[in-house]
């Protein structure tokens, strides 16, 4: 045979030759002699040479496999010996001998004497498909592997190699000694070297050797194909195989899920630390610093290098996800080097104002510079310039503007990031998901983004070209009908998508490691899928409430107010439409709890979209909202946060009527904040003069300045860190951004002048009492208070007294009242005349108390 061994033994090694280049001359030397025979214009005819077809031994007895030759009409004959071989050669005929068992001494012999083999397969198969046999140069026992190209790589047995070429070309695969871009299939007994890291570039599949023996073992199954998919996938080189991972700076959830994952995909792993580790796994965004000198030996790499093998499934290569220390401690500048340590008060607060303006300034950055649209304040040639005193209604136009661009950013984001990917032909590893669970998950989101961002530029243009009668109103009136098109089929299916990413992500490891990869990337603000995909499901409710504050600083001279009217309705509609079977009665009734214990309580606090999320109780450390020591607490719902302060026991306590048995409210209303006007959450350190500490720094739409207001918690059940994580969370929703990390800033408490020390001295409590005291006194004597036919009762009882007529018992009432309160000033029953003088003895009177404790 001419090529009857598939290896070339060279002096101090062995390398594996490449077949292929006699495979294409078999193959145009079988062209030129399909030519020639074809040509009629030929001066001589040549002799026709017929095929026949020798069944051997066994294959001479089964049934099949001659009524298969008949079929494709072959003549046959039957064999019993080797010796008969020289008895059957003939001019006239090529012969084809068919061979039950290509191990047996018959087809070694034909296999030495160059004779032509195949297996009963073949003939089946033909006789099947109709089809003619098959030329092979080599035997050919099944075709099972036909038109595959195979590589091998990291096989250093010699013997087990020339088995495992032989069986390829049993099953009519082709081999190549070097990896070029035709190769099909890598068989790899390794995961190093130079062709596995081009099959892993190439995306080609990377096999095991077992791959190869248990397609031979189904050698004589009719319809079996190496190549299929369920098949292939059952002996694919896993990620990690040869390797032992340990992880680093990962939370014990996350620690959990990748030991899994890890042995799933071939791996294993150990501690950090252990000399066997071949990998260490490193959370880049939490450890900055290694805590031992790691070896040569071991690869130090991102966990993007962990989840991106995953979704290839295959290794990944090691240095390009290299783990290195960052050069800065320091990636933001600290508030703590704005302390304000200095005796004068005067550049203290000027440094106070400095640090604020930065803050805000931080705050209005945007989380995604790349898609940043054209800047809202730069002036064209049609633009007017923006008013130094801007007023509030353009506040809350910008600020319905800058949340838009967010929200356009996000779906960009989704869009980009995840559904183009995840639809992308020709991924590595074969598709993610199947295209049904795609549009399943992603639904109408492409549409929504194409609305918005219409409105988008539209509202820029509007802010860029800013004039008070230009109406926001017609935007939102301009785009309703597709507003009304392509929300519902999205929200009302949004619970389905949720469960589809859910389920795929469990039972599909490679999209998990795609969404593990996906939100690690500054773009996603590491949130999940999931949480971005709920930003449609909000985007509209947001939209009408800001529209809504928008309207309450609209003129009613202003067109834009009818406008804003009419466009606040047809977003309404469409949310009514999409949450008719939708209500939280749950959340309803969490709603209605607050507006009966706060008394004074927006009504438009109740709301449909509206839910709350967490309650906690805190004290002022400011003099906003409320005085210094007041017990205030704070209702946080997904948009808006209500303040409450405790109430006082004022003079004349509330009753509830008659058959209510309600109890009267508890809390205050101070202030309802919508989300979006918090531009910073300041976590305040822990130390000894403050403890629990933390601020908000907020922006009204009416105000030129910040303003901060300053809080401790009381509440032990839910730690600190948690309830600014939350809250941030809820403020990045409401406004439309990805980052809700980056509204947190860390900062001394000398910085802001926060100290918690004297929230539970004596002296504190006294003068918070005494404060109390006076406010109370103030409110008994006021005249916006005290009804006017109160104290004109008591001046008429003073006169009448003063002429010696008895007074009538209501009377004696109101003069029993003032008596007792006059007590409490320690003076006479003063009179209408007397009442200015009272307020400025008793102011004295307070500050020698104070005094005194002090």
């Amino acid at each position: 045979m001419a090529d009857n061994s598939a290896l070339a033994s060279t002096t101090g090694g062995t390398s594996l030759a490449d077949s292929s280049i006699f495979d294409s001359k078999v193959a145009e030397t079988s062209k030129e002699n399909s030519f020639i025979r074809s040509t009629s214009c030929v001066e001589e005819e040549m002799p026709q040479i017929e095929t026949r077809v020798i069944l051997v031994q066994e294959s001479g007895k089964q049934e099949q496999l001659i009524k298969a030759l008949k079929e494709i009409k072959l003549p046959f004959v039957k064999m019993e010996s080797v010796e008969e071989v020289k008895t059957l050669d003939s001019p006239e005929f090529e012969n084809v001998f068919i061979v039950m068992d290509f191990q047996d001494s018959v087809f070694n012999e034909l296999y030495k004497a160059d004779c032509r083999v195949i297996g009963p397969p073949v003939v089946l198969n033909c006789a099947e498909k109709g089809e003619p046999l098959p030329f092979s140069c080599r035997p050919l026992y099944c075709t099972s592997m036909m038109n595959l190209v195979l590589c091998f790589t990291g096989f250093r047995k010699k013997e087990e190699l020339v088995r495992l070429v032989a069986l390829v070309h049993h099953m009519g695969g082709v081999i190549r000694k070097d990896f070029n871009s035709k190769v099909t299939h890598l068989v790899a007994n390794c995961t190093q070297g130079e062709k596995f890291r081009v099959a892993v570039s190439l995306g080609t599949p990377i096999m095991k050797p077992e791959w190869i023996y248990k397609a031979w073992e189904r050698r004589d199954e009719q319809d079996f194909c190496a190549s299929g998919d369920d098949f292939r996938n059952e002996f694919k080189v896993p990620p990690f195989q040869d390797c032992i991972l340990s992880f680093l700076g990962f939370s014990d959830e996350e620690k959990t899920n990748m030991e899994e994952m890890t042995k799933m995909q071939g791996g294993n792993y150990l501690p950090v630390g252990d000399e066997r580790c071949t990998h260490l796994i490193v959370e880049e965004n939490i450890v900055k610093e290694l805590p031992f000198e790691p070896s040569k030996k071991l690869y130090v790499v991102k966990q993007e290098w962990f989840w991106g093998s995953i979704q290839m499934d295959a290794r990944a290569g090691e240095t390009m996800y290299l783990y290195e220390k960052a050069n800065t401690p320091e990636l933001k500048k600290s508030v703590s080097l704005l302390s304000l340590n200095t005796p004068n008060s005067n550049r203290k607060r000027r440094r106070l104002k400095e640090t604020l303006a930065q803050l805000s300034r931080e705050a209005d950055l945007s989380p995604f510079p790349p898609q940043t649209p054209k800047s809202c304040t730069k002036s064209t040639k049609n633009s007017t310039p923006v008013p130094s005193k801007q007023s509030a209604r353009w506040q809350v136009a910008k600020e319905l503007y800058q949340t838009e661009s967010n929200y356009v950013n996000i779906l960009a984001t989704i869009i980009q990031l995840f559904q183009v990917p995840l639809e992308e032909e020709g991924q590595r590893g074969g598709p993610i998901l199947a295209p049904e669970e795609i549009k399943t998950i992603f639904g109408s989101i492409p549409d929504i983004f194409d609305v918005h961002t219409k409105i988008k530029d539209d509202l820029e243009d509007l802010i860029i070209n800013w004039d008070e009668s230009k109406s926001i109103g017609d935007i939102f009136l301009k785009y309703s009908k597709d507003l009304v098109k392509i929300y519902p089929p999205f929200v009302n299916f949004f619970e389905m998508s949720k469960e589809t990413i859910i389920k795929c992500e469990k039972q599909k490891p490679r999209f998990h490691a795609f969404l593990k990869i996906n939100q690690a990337k500054p773009e996603c603000g590491r949130q999940s899928l999931v949480e971005l995909l709920i930003r449609p499901v909000q985007r509209l409710p947001s939209v009408a409430l800001l529209l809504n504050d928008l309207k309450k600083h609209t003129s009613e001279e202003n067109p834009d107010k009818s406008t804003l009217e009419k466009a606040i309705g047809s977003l309404k509609e469409v949310m009514t439409h999409i949450n008719e079977d939708k209500r939280k009665t749950e959340a309803q009734k969490q709603i209605f709890d607050v507006v009966y214990e706060v008394d004074g309580c927006p009504a438009n606090l109740l709301s449909s979209h509206r839910s709350l999320v967490q309650r906690v109780e805190t004290i002022s450390l400011g003099e906003l909202p409320c005085d210094r020591g007041e017990q205030v607490t704070l209702f946080l719902f997904n948009d808006c946060l209500e303040i409450a302060r405790k109430r006082h026991k004022v003079i004349g306590t509330f009753r509830s009527p008659p058959g209510h048995t309600r109890p009267p409210a508890s809390l205050k209303h101070i202030h309802l904040m919508p989300l979006s006007q918090i531009k910073k959450v300041l976590d305040i350190r822990e130390t000894e003069d403050c403890h629990n500490a933390f601020a908000l720094l907020v922006r009204p739409p009416t105000e030129q300045a910040n303003v901060l207001l300053s809080f401790q918690m009381t509440s032990e059940e839910l730690p600190k860190e948690n309830w600014l994580k939350m809250l941030c969370r809820h403020v990045a929703n409401t406004i439309c951004k990805a980052d809700a990390e980056n509204l947190i800033y860390t900062a001394d408490p000398e910085s802001f002048e926060v100290n918690t020390k004297d929230m539970d001295s004596t002296l504190s409590r006294a003068s918070r009492a005494i404060k109390k005291t006076s406010k109370k006194v103030t409110r008994a004597f006021s005249f916006s208070k005290t009804p006017k036919r109160a104290l004109r009762r008591a001046l008429m009882t003073s006169q009448s007294s003063a002429e010696g007529r008895s007074p009538s018992s209501n009377e004696k009432h109101v003069m029993s009242r003032l008596a007792s309160t006059s007590s409490l000033a320690g003076i006479p029953s003063p009179s209408l005349v007397s009442l200015p003088a009272f307020f400025e003895r008793r102011s004295h009177t307070l500050s020698r108390s104070t005094t005194h404790l002090i």
